[in-house]
């Protein structure tokens, strides 16, 4: 409501002492209205722009990004547990090769030991790096895990086609180690305790037969010591004869015997065949183990790639 100036002016002009202090209050009052009307709607004004600033509408047009889904969590967890398992086991084969250099004295050269070192020390480093990459959900461990466990995966089946290329060889080049392993048997304690693991489990002595011992300079005849002419306590046919403690001269002058009178004290025949023949026969054993070891590293890679596809959707959204 908006007064004209001439009825304001008549409202305002000076009519008498009573009607002036009457009409004063009132065009006061009159001359507020449009200020007033002009503030409520202000306020109403101000009040429409703040709901539309908080409507339905400005919210749904936000993207907030999901939560990882049930599938997602637990293959999350998953990868965890497969990287652990494998971290177990390199800290298992670590330990175990530290062991064997301690106990040899001295870390060095080729040997099972110094192996298990290298392949503890790289299975342990590849699923560290997984466990930390699906606890943490790190793109960049969890691609140093794919990328270190498609490498070791492609070594094993390259290995693989090798052996079976090159499998008429592999008796030559056995026969070349267990060589070696019965010239250094008492040099080396590592590769003395897997010839006599061989020879017990195989119930064999030496290469081709238990003679190949005379080659070795502790075991030669002419050899000083107590162990010239025998065999190692590993080829006897009963290395425990007092029923306890396992004999380490059971084989002694073994060598000074015919056959007929070492075969009853040593096992005659040579380990080659012998371990060819069992090799023959856990061929598909070990075909089938390499095989699930290649699907159990297919299957953490196939995880961690879930996980970077996950990660990836994740970061799009945001």
């Amino acid at each position: 409501m908006v007064l004209s100036g001439e009825r304001l002016s008549r409202l305002l002009s000076p009519r008498g002492s009573g009607e002036s202090s009457r009409l004063l209050p009132e065009a006061s009052r009159l001359a507020e209205l449009p200020f007033s009307s002009s503030s409520s709607s202000s306020d109403d004004d101000d009040g429409d722009d703040e709901g539309s600033l908080h409507s339905p509408a400005a919210d749904a047009g936000r993207q907030v990004p999901p939560r990882p889904g049930a599938v997602g969590r637990c293959v999350k967890y998953l990868a965890f547990a497969w990287n652990l398992l494998f971290l177990l086991l390199g800290l298992l084969a670590l330990a175990a090769g530290l062991g064997g250099l301690l106990a040899r004295g001295r870390p060095g050269g080729a040997e099972p030991a110094l192996l298990l070192v290298l392949v503890g020390l790289g299975a342990g480093a590849v699923s560290l790096a997984g466990c930390l990459g699906a606890l943490r959900a790190s793109p960049c461990l969890l691609r140093f895990f794919v990328g270190a466990a498609l490498t070791f995966a492609g070594l094993e089946v390259l290995g693989g086609l090798l052996l079976y290329a090159a499998r008429r060889r592999l008796r030559d080049a056995l026969r070349d180690a267990l060589l070696l392993c019965l010239l250094r048997y008492q040099q080396e304690p590592d590769l003395r305790f897997l010839v006599d693991e061989v020879q017990r489990s195989l119930r064999c002595c030496g290469l081709g037969s238990y003679r190949d011992w005379e080659s070795n300079p502790y075991f030669n005849c002419s050899a000083p010591g107590a162990q010239a002419c025998s065999v190692p306590a590993s080829c006897c046919l009963d290395p425990r004869q007092n029923g306890s403690v396992a004999d380490a001269q059971c084989a002694s002058g073994a060598l000074r015997l015919g056959d007929a009178a070492a075969g009853s004290i040593v096992h005659l025949g040579g380990c080659v065949a012998q371990l060819g023949a069992w090799l023959r026969g856990q061929a598909g054993t070990i075909a089938a183990g390499a095989a699930v070891l290649v699907l159990v590293e297919v299957a953490g890679v196939l995880m961690a790639l879930k996980m970077l596809r996950d990660i990836a959707a994740g970061a799009e959204r945001e």
